[in-house]
């Protein structure tokens, strides 16, 4: 298959124009004018808000005028993650993508299909004559995947539709009727530097090669967490010799990621170096062994660097002990049997950065339960507080709950059968959805979520199932033929 092959043709053929267009979160500045510039040239009724967001009207075709709104919603901006020796500048380069068999995927990069192939079909469905619908409203929101600001940022009456229909799903065949909430836990350690005294060697490790995720829907698949494996190293280095000293720890980029590489930089006493670098060997051995199933392209490397001046003892004792103490992974699963054993609560801890002077640490926290999102927010926090690092809460976004006798959900469900002669599978998500925030704005807003398959999203393995694309694109085309009237 070539890309001239590609079906749906009109969805792909904007999917293409899209990842010409430079869109990092909180830089969305180009796809917005792309945006707007687009919508003019069609002649539809186009409007920016002060966020950024765009929403794109589209009058109903001919006899179906009466039918509900239905409001179409995607976001503009992409996680940018490349391959480590990969050179992309993301604020000017396009999105270079590939077919490897019946997926489409990108070259050293994320493809962007999260959410890019829900903008397209959003613009496909604009630029078309030939599909039958009642008006319609294309909502593009911004900076969606480092916080939702753009849904945030949105006022009440931007949107004045009857049904949204979210197209951020990542399963084919899946119909998601509500999401987690989530907030952000940030820790700061301060420290000064000090040279070690004579007779110290420098090691610089490195782990690269893990599969990583979204920190959502794939806390799940128990795959290894990059910062937990390191400080998990370091730490039975702490306490098995008093010499280890911590110089350097960098890992993750993205709050919304499962770290999947990472480095540290330690001087330890030179008669200490040869069993460092033993004891290394022999973890890397085990923990291979520990993920086999997860993650089988592991990549450890332990080598001599130039020396430098090193944290404070005491701040880098506390600092990885914490980071083997803080909790990872799921805490709870969903209690309702309508949930089908969804992960309910989870943390995960995405990156870390050293400067000269402090360290900081980004962690985030999901549950659709919101009293225990405070709870693992407060668990997260405490651990970090007792290590002795000022630790901050963000503000963070709501759960969406499930809707009862949704109207929408009944037209999506049966219009599902009908195409594929088989039941959709009806759950939530661990992750974070507008759709949270849209149900605050818009209490009586019926609400789903479906696309096509992703795997590896937030990574620069990130692929699309190109047959999953033309069956959402025909169930799209379905419901919204068969809206009802207002």
């Amino acid at each position: 298959m070539n890309k001239s092959e590609l079906k749906p043709a009109v969805v792909f053929e904007q999917f293409a124009k899209i990842n010409q267009i430079p869109r990092p979160s909180k830089r969305e500045e180009k796809m917005i004018e792309y945006l707007k510039s687009w919508g003019e040239s069609h002649g539809l009724d186009t409007k920016v808000d002060e966020t950024g967001n765009v929403i794109i009207r589209k009058p109903a075709t001919k006899g179906m005028e009466n039918r509900k709104t239905v409001i179409l919603q995607s976001h503009m901006d992409m996680v940018c993650d490349k391959l480590v020796d990969y050179e992309i500048d993301f604020d000017h380069d396009p999105i270079k993508t590939y077919i490897d068999g019946e997926w489409l995927t990108a070259e050293g990069t994320t493809l962007g299909a999260d959410d890019g192939i829900g903008c397209a079909m959003e613009l496909a469905l604009l630029e078309s004559d030939d599909i039958e619908h009642g008006p319609i409203e294309c909502v593009f929101t911004r900076d969606e995947e480092t916080g939702l600001t753009g849904a945030e940022g949105m006022k009440a009456g931007f949107m004045t539709g009857d049904y949204l229909i979210n197209l951020d799903s990542e399963d084919e065949g899946e119909i998601f009727v509500s999401c987690a909430g989530g907030r952000n836990t940030t820790a700061k350690f301060k420290f000064q530097r000090t040279e070690v005294p004579a007779g110290y060697f420098f090691l610089r490790a490195q782990l690269k090669g893990l599969v990583g995720g979204h920190s959502g829907d794939d806390i799940n698949k128990q795959r290894a967490n990059a910062i937990k494996l390191l400080g998990r190293f370091l730490f039975a280095e702490m306490q098995k010799y008093e010499g280890v000293r911590l110089a350097q720890f960098n890992s993750g980029k993205m709050h919304n990621a499962i770290p999947r590489d990472g480095m540290f930089v330690i001087a330890v006493p030179n008669d200490l170096k040869e069993n460092i670098k033993a004891d290394w060997n022999v973890f890397a051995s085990d923990v291979e062994e520990e993920f086999h199933v997860t993650d089988t392209q592991m990549v450890w490397t332990m080598e001599s660097t130039e020396a430098e001046p090193v944290i404070e003892a005491q701040v880098a004792r506390n600092f990885v002990y914490a980071l083997q103490a803080v909790d990872n992974g799921i805490y709870a699963i969903c209690q309702d049997p309508a949930l089908n054993g969804m992960v309910e609560t989870s943390s995960n801890i995405a990156s870390i950065e050293t400067k000269e002077t402090e360290i900081n640490i980004v962690s985030s926290q999901r549950s659709n339960v919101m009293s225990n999102l405070d709870n693992m927010c407060a668990t997260i926090g405490a651990c970090f507080t007792l290590a002795g690092a000022e630790v901050k809460h963000s503000d963070g976004y709501p759960a969406w709950k499930m809707r009862q006798n949704s109207e929408l959900q009944k037209i999506v469900i049966e219009s599902y059968k009908k195409l594929f002669h088989k039941d959709p599978i009806v759950r939530g998500i661990h992750a974070g959805l507008e759709c949270g925030l849209f149900s605050e704005r818009y209490p009586n807003l019926d609400m789903v979520s479906f696309g096509p398959t992703l795997r590896f999203v937030h990574t620069p393995e990130e692929r699309l199932h190109i047959p999953t694309v033309q069956m959402v694109w025909d169930h799209l085309i379905d419901v919204l033929k068969n809206i009802p009237h207002a």
